[in-house]
């Protein structure tokens, strides 16, 4: 099989491109589709849990803690202790946080209605059921094992 061919070849290099469009059009605004896409996972109103931002993303906790400080320091988001829980933190946006989630909610908007334009919806329904089946699969704890049986039993035969 070509890696062209392999769902986890395209998916990747469709990533890549589309987090370099969204890295070139928010350059000027000082906004990657890292920062957008954290900013975009934060509820306006009533702030999101730290822990919970993380998950939504599929990125490990060290990477946000260290985006989390950065847009801290660029003072678009702070924190407040949790009222109905004093060991949990939320994340709220200020002003300014809201201006750059805004540009992103702006920017994620416009993509998606030009791809609207060139792919049919039924192919975009299958795509978006595609990729959730992949997550399913990757969230089954089992695969894992799964793989390392596969690839111990290939190695040895």
């Amino acid at each position: 099989m070509k890696r062209e061919d392999t769902v986890d070849y395209n998916i990747k290099v469709a990533w890549h491109a589309i987090s370099r469009m969204y890295n070139q059009y928010g350059a000027p605004f000082d906004v990657t589709a890292s920062t957008g896409f954290v900013l975009l996972n934060i509820d306006v109103e009533l702030g999101t849990p730290a822990t919970k931002i993380a998950p939504l993303m599929g990125l490990e906790a060290r990477s946000l803690t260290r985006m989390l400080k950065t847009m801290e320091e660029k003072k678009w988001i702070y924190r407040e202790q949790d009222p109905n829980d004093g060991r949990s933190v939320r994340i709220f946006l200020t002003d300014l946080g809201k201006e750059k989630r805004e540009f992103s909610r702006k920017a994620v908007k416009e993509f998606n209605t030009k791809l609207r334009e060139l792919v049919p919806e039924q192919d975009i329904r299958t795509f978006i059921e595609v990729t959730r089946s992949v997550t399913q699969l990757i969230d089954d704890k089992n695969l894992f094992d799964k793989l390392a049986e596969a690839f111990i039993y290939e190695t040895n035969h």
